[in-house]
């Protein structure tokens, strides 16, 4: 019983982990060469279970323009600026600005696609925005001083790339998902996905800019916080969803994993050892409220 609501539980909790143990890494390494790193690992697992299947097969001719724009403005785009966010602005900080991506692909979909936006639904939005708002405005104390909850560079900076990592994502989901309700197999439209945004990285890196460059030089601590982020977000967390998608119903199991960042303020308390705010707290709950609302549970 309730197998398809554990899995989506599940996968909102590696979320969290990973949002976590990611930050490391992505500050050590820098946004974009983690993000890289990362790709290539995914990618390269991936490629080689859906070669094995054989998956590929599911992908038709015309379904790859869309899934390659999807990988390019869902992933490349999307992953890249979550990661500069998160260097900015911290896991915490970072997670409620993602968690924005329900909201925001609600409202594209009554502007672009012609659903339905019910009155509960606005009311949903409208609760899902001023929590994140009040967790960015009122979610630390002063007597916080883990490195975590510091903000490097100008806020409205860390800002602008957390909500353009949310409508990054939003936007490349509602390209894919006429593509997945037409029988594409997932791990195969999730690989060339990824396939993309790495190739997308791999040619960034190429370029002589400093700032596309590795900081420091990739560690085997690194190295490992970069696999576990991958596999268990990228690789273990989606599978769960789309296994959670494929059984349950789809407003309970889309808020089940926008409950990332309240998950996360408990395992932050542990790492830290500094209680969040009561704003953070609070914040969070009108975001996983708010996604109730709006999908109807």
């Amino acid at each position: 019983m309730f197998v398809y609501e554990i899995a989506a539980l599940a996968a909102a909790a590696l979320w969290a982990i990973t949002g976590l143990v990611a930050t490391t890494p992505s500050q050590h390494l820098g946004a974009i060469a983690f993000n890289r790193y990362r790709m290539l690992m995914v990618f390269a697992v991936l490629a080689v279970y859906v070669t094995a299947v054989p998956g590929w097969g599911s992908i038709g001719g015309d379904h790859l323009l869309p899934l390659i724009l999807s990988g390019f403005i869902g992933i490349f785009l999307g992953d890249t600026a979550l990661f500069l966010a998160l260097n900015r602005l911290g896991p915490r900080r970072t997670a409620m600005l993602f968690s924005l991506n329900a909201p925001i692909s609600a409202l594209l979909g009554w502007i672009l696609l012609g659903e339905t936006l019910s009155g509960q639904a606005l009311a949903g939005v409208l609760i899902a925005f001023a929590g994140v708002i009040l967790a960015i405005g009122f979610g630390k104390r002063r007597s916080q001083l883990h490195q975590w909850e510091a903000i490097k560079g100008p806020l409205w900076i860390g800002l602008v790339l957390g909500l353009a990592s949310a409508l990054s994502q939003s936007v490349g989901s509602l390209i894919a998902r006429p593509i997945m309700e037409a029988g594409v197999d997932p791990v195969a439209a999730s690989a060339l996905r990824i396939g993309v945004a790495a190739f997308g990285l791999t040619l960034i890196a190429a370029l002589p800019s400093p700032l596309v460059k590795a900081q420091n030089p990739m560690t085997p601590g690194v190295a490992l916080g970069v696999a576990v982020t991958g596999i268990m977000g990228m690789g273990i967390g989606m599978t769960l969803i789309l296994f959670a998608l494929s059984g349950g119903e789809v407003g309970i199991i889309s808020t089940l994993s926008a409950t990332t960042p309240a998950i996360q303020l408990p395992l932050l308390w542990a790492r830290t050892r500094e209680c969040p705010a009561l704003g953070a707290w609070i914040g969070a709950a009108l975001v996983v409220i708010g996604c109730a609302l709006i999908f109807g549970v």
